[in-house]
């Protein structure tokens, strides 16, 4: 099948600047222009931007503690459509396929869980099997488990840390590794209720920077593409951007991802003691190329906090709205905690709101600041194309600001920003910087032998509107949407790494879990066939 998109303006700042031309696709790859040869379909998208498929590297779309969630509030989403009543969950609201579909309408193809623990990857990927249309990849969470902490307690070799590190990506079927608020888990259970950088974790010894900087120089060692992605210290807490500055300094000349960067960027100034450093922290990643970051902008209206840093959530507890809770205790990196929560237009969530865009605006580099609600914690995903008019529209920020708390706002440095994103930059942030980061080259450009992942949107005024209701969007060369309505279900891929692993840590692992679970370690691990989809996965290729 040989199909043409033609009349479009083609935005794809990896092969040049935005012009009109044709974008052709063969067999489910995009391809250069043949000679001689007629389409069998054509599309006329006149008047229309064409870019490659978006891509959301930080969404938590599945696994236990999104399904809690759903048990937890089966109204919040009551105005979705109920998924059949013979399924499961069927009362707990917006579904896993919902999600699919609901990120196709925007142009979204694919999407990263970003906080899989490795001991629950198959239900991890089970759910993000039932996600129609677009691609999915997960992060394994490390850094809050015995294992890693004993091998820095002990003293064991980087050797022995990187093979560790290699099984567990392998085994979960993970393109890369988070860690949560390092330590912080741990120390949680001998009931430390506030933990920094330089704290260290009882029993083990072993500091939240050192856990960090560990795990960093592992993954860059075993040439994960994506650098470590750090959930930091003091998330969501007054004074939280000494904790992300100190963070950024850590970096040390090695690659490192800083996630939900707006929960950090809170100072100490006014009255409540609660205010912007968003432009001090701009400054320090424009500063660093080492350091990458994704924002988690904040959007007004009710959500649910979902994570698990537990030491986090639990002292958020007295801020559920509605109040109902659930706090969950795991073995290393399997706890956490869903609190429901509504960002309302007062001083904090105007000034929260204001960070965000604050960081979106003043970081320079569009490659290295990425485009996230930090879903559902700042804001359900389906605020994105409002949030792309506030990025595009300084005249849209000011309207929006009139009816925020004026003195919030002025502690900001937002209305003295006047930058508006251009569809270049945004096609950088959402499609070629993330495949970049993750190193997926068959996917983010338009260029031939990619991926035929295409996201087509009609100009307009109404930048929300145009980004909400994608004209067409192709998934692997099959149309999926048109006029903002799935038209096509597929079943998409999950991404992973596969790093082969080491026969003495196999053997090692073993006997862990023997003695720590009296499980055997196929308890853990399972084939692909589990997943019950014709090729589940796609592997991705480490750095050499």
């Amino acid at each position: 099948m040989l199909i043409r998109l033609t009349g479009g303006e083609v935005v794809d700042p990896v092969h040049g600047a935005t012009a009109k031309r044709d974008v052709w696709i063969r067999d489910g790859l995009l391809t250069d222009v043949p000679k001689g040869e007629t389409a069998d379909e054509t599309h006329d998208v006149s008047g229309c931007i064409v870019m490659a498929g978006a891509i959301d590297i930080h969404s938590h779309i599945g696994g236990g503690n999104v399904n809690t969630a759903r048990l937890l509030l089966p109204e919040h989403h009551r105005a979705h459509q109920p998924r059949p009543a013979n399924t499961p969950l069927s009362n707990a609201g917006w579904s896993t396929f919902q999600t699919g579909t609901l990120y196709a309408q925007m142009g979204f193809t694919t999407v990263v869980e970003p906080a899989m623990a490795p001991y629950t990857a198959l239900h991890t990927h089970l759910e993000l099997a039932d996600i129609p249309i677009i691609d999915k990849a997960t992060l394994a969470i490390l850094g809050n488990d015995d294992f890693t902490l004993s091998l820095l307690r002990n003293g064991k070799s980087s050797a022995m840390l990187d093979d560790y590190v290699a099984w567990v990506v392998g085994s979960t079927r993970a393109l890369g590794v988070k860690v949560i608020n390092a330590g912080a888990a741990a120390a949680f259970k001998e009931n430390v209720r506030s933990f920094s950088l330089d704290d260290t974790v009882p029993e083990y010894g072993v500091s939240s920077r050192k856990i960090v900087k560990s795990l960093q120089a592992s993954v860059t060692r075993l040439g994960v593409p994506h650098p470590l992605h750090v959930h930091a210290n003091n998330l969501g807490i007054a004074g939280s951007a000494d904790t992300a500055a100190a963070t950024i300094a850590a970096s040390e000349g090695v690659p490192l991802h800083l996630a939900h960067l707006q929960f950090y960027g809170y100072g100490t100034e006014g009255k409540r003691k609660f205010s912007s450093e968003a432009a001090r922290l701009a400054e320090a990643v424009n500063a660093n190329p080492d350091v990458t970051i994704d924002i988690g902008q904040v959007m007004f209206g009710q959500t649910v906090t979902i994570s698990s840093d537990v030491m986090r959530q639990f002292s958020a507890i007295g801020n559920a709205n509605p109040k109902k809770t659930v706090i969950l205790d795991g073995d290393g990196n399997g706890g956490g905690g869903i609190v429901p929560y509504r960002y309302k237009q007062d001083y904090y969530g105007s000034l929260q709101w204001a960070v965000g865009l604050e960081l979106f605006l003043l970081i320079t580099d569009p490659w290295r600041v990425f485009f996230t609600t930090d879903h559902p914690n700042g804001a359900p995903f389906t605020a994105y194309p409002e949030l792309f008019e506030l990025l595009m529209s300084s005249s849209a920020r000011d309207a929006k600001s009139t009816e925020l708390n004026a003195t919030a706002l002025g502690l900001t440095t937002l209305a003295s920003i006047r930058r508006e994103y251009n569809f270049e930059e945004i096609a950088i942030m959402t499609r070629a910087a993330p495949a970049k980061l993750l190193g997926l080259k068959d996917r983010g450009h338009l260029g031939a032998g990619a991926i035929a992942d295409v996201a087509v949107y009609r100009k307009g005024k109404d930048i929300a509107k145009m980004f909400r209701e994608a004209a067409l969007v192709f998934k692997s060369g099959d149309l999926v949407v048109k006029n903002g309505k799935v038209t096509h279900y597929r079943w998409g891929k999950t991404l992973r790494l596969s790093p082969p692993p080491d026969k003495a840590m196999v053997k090692h692992m073993q006997t862990y879990h023997e003695e720590r679970y009296g499980l055997s370690l196929d308890w853990f691990t399972f084939p692909d066939s589990a997943i019950q989809r014709d090729e589940p996965f796609a592997e991705v290729s480490c750095n050499s």
